[in-house]
């Protein structure tokens, strides 16, 4: 592993390698760096295969760490940076790292459990906020390639195995280096190519491929779609890699956006769903195509043709690597067509994991089995259906509920707990909980007191007490319970509540022209006729802005994403968009129904629709605002509020109210935002005054 670099600086010296804000790393630079740390750990470190932790923050100086860490014949322990300190604290005991990189956050939250770290002799802050010169000073620069082999281990990857115990897999420089080449042959990566990579970490797949091919590597901090879509354009980039989670967000921010060198915009980790697809395809131009792999597996053992890619699909095996998958029960191998656990073999598939030498999951033939669901087609293209295990995905993170539950059940207010995973619409799932308290009314402190103890990712976003957990006889945890709970509850908080919560698809139209308004009207209401015959819709409401001329809000109800999702991929569903498209610009706001307060179907003529973005605790906003809504059943005219959380823009919801008439709205309308920011610390008024 530690060679890849050292061929491409040979190959394309002044080829820039990384580029990263301002700074622009060519091959030769970086390999010096490399070359320069290794000499430092040479001199830091007695023999060779010591772990050496490094944080995959997105910047370059975790290429130097990393590459340097494998020139030096050390191992690389990749660590996660939005760990909180159990979890780095499990990381960095069990693979017993020495020195550890880590970003000037993880460095700090590093200091309340370091004293459980006796292997670990020295922290380097790296990033934007480090200073890895001082542990560079005085190295030699120059360093002998150390006598590893190809079936050493290169570095160990951590990820949630079936308990929900994070495992530690390692790697080979065999195994790296070969997934490299398949990623690059797979996804079309030659010295000429430009990536985007607008991941939220570094990942080394993407890393070393590039290494590999002499490729520009692109970094983009900023989670903004528009901010990544700015540097592609601004370095020409060929390849857009990213997450299915912001690439669902770009599909509602297309206006304006154009990206005329990128060919390719590549999605992985989970699924993206086909509509998402086509919409990035038709707007930009380029393929969109998808990936599959594991932390066992280099990762990549999938790959989509990146010049014909086939929705939905996660394309065939790449390069020396086979599929199949098997009955969950019996183990036989199913034909095309059949739905079973999914199994690969292939050069990628990792050595094994760290101190646990015998549970591996890989047979004697070589088989490992990825304990998810899927099914080939006569193709050999993988489809993949579901999770088999417990474990879920939020945003490209494995989610593992019994974590969660042990952070739930440290809580002294707490006597049970159990976890499991919603439907989200752009993270593909979300961390549920059911607890038993004694103190019911205090489930959103309690919530809130976990939550700032894990990764954004792990955060409990819905909750509700229960008097006991639903288990088997046997004690397992019955999670299809759980779900129904917490999916189908109805919200009651000590005020008119309706009905269990909606997915709602808030919708604004600008007409592109004066005079387009009945056009569009004419053609809406034809639409909405149809829309109201399909599965799944339960309610709309469209309202004219009375502050600005041909501006329209329309406010969808379906029973879940799913079956809008369907009705969207529709012919018809599409032709209408297609006629819109000519008259208005759409924005779509894809939201999850929080609550609904009052009148379940509203007959005043003015609606208030505000936008509210809290940076503090979510979950006591929600609250605070469903108490502030329940206050306004007294206020004259008022008739009903609801309250939807923004799925693309996490923190972002859309709070409207209905009243009997304007003049009523226009009553309290000063008073009413004002209320919401006095009970929810920290929230932000962004938008008002769409009456209509």
């Amino acid at each position: 592993m530690g060679d890849l670099l050292a061929a491409a600086a040979k190959a394309h010296a002044e080829r820039i390698a990384l580029v990263a804000g301002s700074e622009e790393l060519d091959f030769a630079t970086l390999d010096r760096r490399v070359s320069t740390l290794a000499s430092a750990l040479a001199g830091d470190l007695e023999g060779l295969h010591n772990n050496v932790a490094v944080a995959a923050t997105l910047h370059p100086d975790f290429a130097v760490a990393y590459y340097g860490v494998a020139r030096a014949g050390q191992t690389v322990t990749v660590v996660n940076p939005y760990l909180r300190e159990e979890g780095l604290a499990f990381v960095l005991g069990l693979s017993a790292a020495r020195i550890a990189f880590l970003d000037a956050g993880l460095a700090a939250r590093l200091a309340a459990v370091r004293h459980r770290l006796p292997a670990l002799r020295r922290v380097v802050v790296i990033g934007e906020e480090g200073d890895l010169t001082t542990f560079l000073a005085g190295a030699s620069g120059t360093v002998s390639h150390a006598p590893v082999g190809t079936d050493d281990v290169a570095c160990v990857h951590f990820t949630s195995g079936t308990t929900g115990t994070p495992k530690a897999v390692l790697l080979s420089h065999g195994n790296v280096v070969t997934n490299a080449a398949q990623v690059a042959q797979a996804q079309l990566l030659t010295s000429s190519s430009v990536t985007v990579n607008h991941l939220p970490t570094f990942h080394p797949m993407h890393l070393n491929s590039t290494v590999l091919t002499g490729a520009t590597h692109v970094l983009c901090a900023s989670s903004d779609p528009g901010d990544a879509v700015a540097l592609a354009n601004r370095y020409r980039a060929s390849h857009f890699y990213s997450l299915p989670v912001r690439l669902a967000r770009m599909t509602t921010e297309l206006g304006g956006l154009a990206m005329p060198t990128v060919r390719w915009i590549a999605s992985g980790g989970s699924a993206l769903a086909p509509a998402a697809a086509r919409a990035l395809s038709e707007h930009f131009g380029a393929r969109v195509f998808q990936g599959y792999g594991l932390a066992e597996t280099s990762p990549l053992t999938h790959c989509d043709d990146p010049d014909s890619p086939t929705p939905g699909s996660v394309g065939k095996p790449v390069r020396g690597t086979e599929c199949r998958v098997v009955d969950v029960e019996t183990r036989a191998v199913l034909v095309a067509g059949q739905t079973g656990e999914v199994q690969v073999r292939g050069p990628q598939l990792m050595k094994g994991y760290l101190r646990s030498p015998a549970d591996t999951g890989i047979g004697t033939d070589g088989w490992f089995s990825t304990g998810d669901v899927g099914r080939v087609d006569q193709d050999g293209r993988l489809f993949l259906v579901d999770r088999l295990k417990d474990v879920f995905k939020c945003d490209n993170f494995l989610v593992s509920p019994a974590e969660v539950e042990q952070a739930l059940l440290a809580h002294p207010k707490v006597t049970d707990a159990a976890v499991v995973d919603l439907p989200d619409e752009f993270s593909g799932a979300v961390v549920g909980a059911v607890l038993v308290t004694e103190e019911t009314d205090d489930v959103a402190s309690i919530t809130a007191d976990v939550n700032d103890r894990l990764p954004y990712y792990q955060q409990v976003r819905d909750v509700v007490a229960v008097p006991e957990i639903p288990r088997s006889p046997n004690g397992k945890i019955q999670r299809h319970a759980i779900r129904a709970v917490l999916t189908d509850r109805t919200a009651e908080k000590g005020t008119p509540m309706s009905e269990a919560r909606l997915f709602t698809v808030i919708n604004a139209f600008t007409c592109k022209q004066d005079g387009d308004a009945d056009a569009f009207e004419s053609h809406f209401a034809q639409h909405v006729q149809w829309m109201r015959g399909q599965d799944g819709f339960h309610s709309h409401q469209a309202v004219r802005v009375t502050s600005k001329d041909g501006t329209y809000i329309n406010i969808g109800r379906w029973r879940s994403a799913q079956a809008f999702q369907q009705v969207v991929a529709s012919e018809v569903f599409q032709q209408h968009a297609k006629e819109f498209h000519e008259l208005v610009d759409v924005s779509i706001n894809p939201s999850a129904q929080v609550f609904t307060v009052g009148q379940d179907v509203p007959a005043g003529p003015a609606v208030v629709v505000e936008t509210l973005t809290t940076y503090g605790d979510a979950v006591a906003f929600e609250q605070k605002l469903a108490d502030h809504s329940a206050s306004l059943l007294g206020v004259a005219g008022f008739q009903r509020a609801e309250l939807s959380k923004s799925l693309p823009n996490p923190g972002t919801y859309t709070f409207i109210t209905w009243w009997t008439d304007a003049e009523a709205a226009r009553a309290v309308e000063s008073g009413q935002p004002e209320a919401a920011l006095r009970v929810a610390e920290q929230a932000e008024h962004l938008l008002s005054g769409h009456a209509g």
